[in-house]
């Protein structure tokens, strides 16, 4: 297992690590659409997601060419609206921001705060540098940098998105830490030589007995409490 010596900087995903995504693209879409049950909202949530994830794949592997989670959100929004019947321009528009209206999960914050008084710490997300910023605001993140991959052109787990951060911490890929709780993101990491820590969340994606990540944490408090 990876030692506190070991370990130089360290970069957080953002997204389901520390901010609820699919709680606050729940709220959204009630808000938007107020009479849908927990089963309407839930559908509606799947219509979101698989776009979202139609598309950054799509750009990955080279269909489209690259548009920021701004230009995607509001398709979303877009497809949305189309499946719950919505036509009203302003509440369209105000579901297209949702991703920049994520509340944090229990621990983030306290556990970011502590962290930064120890190691550099960096945010790496597929989020706009727009929605990024406002989202850290919202979500009382504290970073000593964060980083969107808009900056490369790329949505994770395309390996120029995790090089931006191991370039801005000017430390080997070794000596930096990958914070997340979905596998696929932790891989990516990995495959730039990385180390890694998974990080549970209740809408992770957990590791498969293939994986071989340096450290596995049921929240980040026990995280926090193994790097101090």
């Amino acid at each position: 297992m990876t030692q506190i010596c070991d370990i130089d900087a360290i970069v957080f995903d953002v997204l389901g690590t520390l901010v609820d995504e699919p709680g606050g693209l729940r709220a959204a879409i009630r808000e938007a659409v107020p009479a849908s049950d927990d089963a309407s909202v839930d559908e509606l949530l799947t219509v979101w997601r698989q776009h979202v994830e139609r598309e950054q794949q799509r750009i990955g592997q080279g269909h489209r060419p690259y548009v920021n989670t701004d230009i995607i959100d509001a398709e979303a929004a877009g497809r949305v609206a189309d499946h719950a019947g919505l036509a009203d321009p302003a509440t369209i528009a105000r579901l297209a921001t949702a991703g920049r209206r994520l509340s944090p999960w229990a621990d983030s914050v306290a556990g970011l705060d502590r962290l930064t008084q120890q190691f550099p710490l960096i945010g790496l997300s597929n989020a706009s540098r727009a929605t990024l910023l406002r989202l850290n605001a919202y979500a009382g993140l504290r970073w000593h940098q964060a980083l969107s991959a808009e900056a490369a052109l790329a949505f994770k787990p395309a390996p120029e998105v995790y090089q931006l951060a191991i370039d801005a911490t000017g430390y080997p890929p070794e000596r930096v830490l990958k914070v997340a709780a979905h596998a696929w993101d932790l891989r990516g990491a990995q495959a730039t030589g990385m180390r890694t820590a998974y990080v549970q969340r209740p809408a992770g994606d957990p590791p498969t007995n293939s994986d071989a990540f340096d450290w596995h944490f049921d929240g980040l408090d026990e995280l926090v409490t193994a790097l101090s």
